[in-house]
């Protein structure tokens, strides 16, 4: 297999919503003369800039911010689409001498960007039903251990309590006679490869669900409210990604008269805490090569950081 050529450094700072990452990145952008990209699949629209938490005038002027709100919400923004786009702005920086660093909290747009989408075929609908009835059948250890035959690499890698990715692991040899993880070695050799260092930001539970609890009724406060007003009034599809954002089935609820101000910032507080409680055990799971920052940040915290990225520079 011949691998992706390597293009250079890159720092991706992740983690979940209200963790802490962007002023971490800001930091780091000050420190290292780099280039921040956005990694977060709702801050690419510019119609929530408030309610998405993109970058304030204050942080646009301190560092080159890129790929933030660039799309009019009535787009489509795949990860494939993102990747593509994140690429082209860390060649830019790569060109222009500044050191590109990735921030957000969209883990799959961040798999993408370092290994690539697998190109597999749609699988039939009797296929996929047929793995999921099996796997229904039969519970999660049956079921890991039939796929173990089939894809021994996933099923010893995933859990059996994984049903998602079980099944598709399952459904994806049986569709197509390959694995997983051969589709996924295709796509990985077609991506440039980055000499990156990864840091995941994971606060104390409590205290992230604290900050977003906090950070929501500071976007109220900001005009959130008024800036899904405006997104309502287009009359988008409802299936768009940005008719799904955190906090806008909420207070689209408010603004049809359906919930008080109170309930639904208590509701889409709850919500926030559910999208940063996903994006934990993700992180937790899925970026393999990074650095899990297990704390607050703090001032020590970025000084660590900082000496680390000059230690791998």
């Amino acid at each position: 297999m011949t691998l992706g050529t390597t293009t250079g450094k890159l720092i991706i700072v992740a983690g979940p919503t209200a963790s802490g990452k962007s002023a971490l990145a800001l930091e780091l952008v000050r420190r290292f003369d780099g280039t921040i990209i956005n990694a977060d699949s709702m801050q690419v629209y510019r119609d929530l800039r408030v309610l998405t938490a993109r970058p304030d005038d204050a942080a646009l002027a301190a560092a080159p911010h890129r790929l933030d709100g660039i799309l009019d919400g009535a787009e489509l923004c795949s990860a494939a689409r993102w990747a593509e786009m994140a690429r082209a702005e860390i060649a830019v920086a790569h060109a222009a001498g500044r050191l590109p660093i990735v921030v957000g909290g969209t883990g799959l747009y961040l798999r993408t960007l370092l290994t690539g989408i697998a190109p597999v075929p749609e699988i039939p609908e009797d296929i996929r039903e047929a793995a999921r009835a099996r796997h229904r059948a039969i519970g999660g250890e049956a079921f890991r251990a039939e796929l173990a035959a089939l894809d021994p690499d996933a099923a010893q890698r995933l859990p059996a309590g994984d049903s998602q990715r079980l099944v598709r692991a399952y459904e994806v040899v049986r569709a197509t006679g390959r694995t997983l993880g051969d589709w996924q070695r295709e796509a990985a050799a077609s991506v440039p490869r980055y000499r990156s260092r990864q840091f995941v930001l994971l606060p104390p539970r409590e205290a992230l669900y604290a900050a977003c609890d906090g950070r929501f009724r500071a976007m109220i406060a900001a005009g959130a409210l008024d800036e899904v007003a405006r997104l309502v009034a287009r009359h988008l599809p409802p299936e768009l990604p940005i008719m799904k954002a955190v906090g806008v089935p909420e207070l689209a609820r408010h603004l049809a008269g359906a919930l008080d101000l109170e309930a639904t910032i208590a509701a889409a507080q709850q919500a926030t805490r559910n999208y940063a409680k996903r994006q934990f055990t993700w992180f937790r799971r899925q970026l393999a090569d990074a650095e899990i920052l297990d704390t607050q940040l703090s001032h020590s915290l970025v000084a660590s950081v900082c000496q680390k990225i000059c230690d791998w520079t």
